[in-house]
């Protein structure tokens, strides 16, 4: 079993802004599969089904973001993933947007929803799919600009952006995680 989880904050005032392109890159890859993700539990929704030719849970914690680890470790417990099966999905401001970086274990980096979950699972041996949202200028404050909307340009090129990112998953899923960043690494899909 894989767990694909997608990091974001719940609820419409979150919805469509950069600190959510997590949600929006697993509800694509829900869409592409067939998977739906009506089941509630694990302080989330998910939906459980085959992706890549094998049997994959994807999963929208429902905490907010700092908290992500609740929802992440309850799953893991409940579901029997050893943290190299578990795929996390996030945002990163460090990356140009549109721009796509696959890494396997490491530090948090500054994102606060992987440092709760490497805090729950007690692990930092999992893949991130970090997907950038750009920088804020300088000046702006961080946390206002990670929950601000895309600009109208970056939306016109969000959904190959959401394209290219599930194929790296699904990559990730078939060929494994060196193949995923060999062939994925540092492109820009917008």
């Amino acid at each position: 079993m894989k767990l694909v989880v997608g990091l974001g904050n719940p609820g419409d005032r979150y919805a469509g802004t950069r600190h959510n392109i997590g949600f929006e890159v697993v509800q694509r890859l829900a869409s592409v599969s067939g998977i739906a993700l009506k089941k509630s539990g694990h302080q989330g929704l998910y939906g459980t089904g085959r992706l890549a030719g094998g049997e994959a849970t994807l999963l929208l914690p429902q905490t907010f973001m700092n908290l992500s680890g609740a929802s992440v470790g309850s799953a893991c417990k409940s579901l029997g993933v050893e943290p190299g099966d578990l795929i996390v999905v996030h945002d990163d401001i460090d990356l140009d947007f549109g721009v796509l970086k696959i890494r396997s274990g490491g530090g948090h980096g500054g994102h606060n929803g992987i440092r709760h979950i490497r805090e729950v699972l007690g692990t930092g041996d999992f893949i991130r799919v970090k997907v950038g949202i750009g920088r804020p200028v300088v000046g702006q404050d961080v946390s206002g600009y990670v929950l601000s909307r895309f600009s109208a340009a970056e939306r016109k090129d969000l959904d190959a952006v959401l394209i290219g990112v599930t194929d790296s998953i699904e990559t990730i899923l078939n060929k494994g995680v060196l193949d995923a960043m060999n062939a994925f690494n540092n492109k820009n899909f917008a």
